[in-house]
C-alpha cells in the first residue's frame, strides 16, 4: 500500500467513525479531512512546521485546498473535540499508565519564564515535560487519557480511575496508590502480577518507536494537548485499520500493531 493508498483508506475510516458533520460554508476543508491531517501529524511526528511542509509537497492535491500553516494549526487546535467520538468503551478489566514526554532539554531548565513543562522522572532519568496517563481496554483501544507537567505523581490521574467506577476494574502499578484512600475498583498489582498490564507498556512503547512522541517542540499548553487528543484517535483509528487492513508482510504475531502504518 502507498502512503496515498494509506491517507485515502484512513480517510475513509475517520469519515465512518466521525459521522455527518456540517461543514462551514466558508470552510476549505470538511471535517473528517481536518481530522485526518491531525491524526497523519500525529503519526508522522516531529514539529508541526516540518509535517506541514511534507503535507503540503507531497499530498496536497488529497485535501483540495490547504490553509496557510498557521490557520491550519488553529483549525486542528479548535477542533480537536472531535477526537473524543474515537474514544473506546472500557472493558471489564481497563490498565493505567503514564508516559513521560520531555519539552526541553534539563539543562535549560529555568531559562525562559514561559516555561512550559516542569522537572520529573520518566524511565529512571529526569526529563523537562509532560506527564500522559492513557486508560487502555482490553483489546488496547484509548478509553481516557489526560495530561499534566512531569513532576505529578501518578495518584493525580486517579479521576480517570473513578470515573469508571460503575464499568471497569483498573489494573495498575503501585505508583497510583493515595494516602488518602484509592477508588473501590482500582486494582494494585505488584511487580511480576497481571500480565495484563503490560499491553499498556507495549502501547506506550509504540508511541516512542512509530510517532517519536517522547520529544514534542509545543511551546503552549493547548498546543500540547491538541497534539495527544489526535494521538489518541490515531491510535484507535489505526487498531481498527489493523481488522480490516490485510495483514503485513511478514505477517506479525499480534494485532496489536502499528510499525507497517509508519510515515
Amino acid at each position: 500500500m502507498t502512503t496515498e493508498d494509506f491517507i485515502i483508506t484512513l480517510f475513509c475510516e475517520i469519515d465512518d467513525q466521525l459521522g455527518p458533520l456540517p461543514k462551514h460554508p466558508q470552510a476549505k476543508l470538511w471535517p473528517s479531512e481536518i481530522v485526518t491531517i491531525g491524526v497523519l501529524f500525529a503519526l508522522k511526528g516531529g514539529p508541526f512546521r516540518a509535517f506541514e511542509r511534507w503535507l503540503r509537497r507531497d499530498h496536497e492535491p488529497l485535501f483540495g485546498h490547504l490553509p496557510h500553516r498557521t490557520r491550519l494549526h488553529r483549525l486542528l487546535l479548535a477542533h480537536q473535540g472531535w477526537c473524543q467520538h474515537f474514544l473506546a468503551p472500557p472493558s471489564v478489566f481497563t490498565g493505567i499508565d503514564t508516559y513521560g514526554i520531555e519539552l526541553i532539554h534539563p539543562i535549560r531548565e529555568g531559562r525562559s519564564p514561559h516555561q512550559l513543562g516542569k522537572k520529573g522522572k520518566s524511565n529512571w532519568r529526569w526529563i523537562v515535560g509532560m506527564k500522559l496517563c492513557w486508560v487502555l481496554n482490553a483489546q488496547g483501544h484509548v478509553v481516557a487519557w489526560a495530561t499534566r507537567t512531569a513532576n505529578t505523581a501518578d495518584q493525580h490521574f486517579l479521576p480517570l480511575v473513578t470515573a469508571l467506577a460503575d464499568q471497569s476494574i483498573v489494573l495498575s502499578d503501585q505508583g497510583f496508590h493515595s494516602a488518602h484512600g484509592d477508588p473501590p475498583n482500582l486494582k494494585l498489582c505488584r511487580r511480576g502480577e497481571w500480565n495484563e498490564r503490560m499491553l499498556i507498556e507495549t502501547a506506550f512503547s509504540l508511541l516512542t518507536t512509530v510517532c517519536g512522541l517522547k520529544k514534542v517542540w509545543h511551546r503552549s499548553l493547548a498546543a500540547v494537548q491538541m497534539r495527544l487528543a489526535y494521538v489518541a484517535a490515531m491510535f484507535n483509528t489505526l487498531l481498527t485499520l489493523n481488522h480490516s487492513l490485510p495483514p503485513p508482510t511478514p505477517a506479525p504475531t499480534t494485532p496489536f500493531h502499528l510499525a507497517h502504518f509508519a510515515l
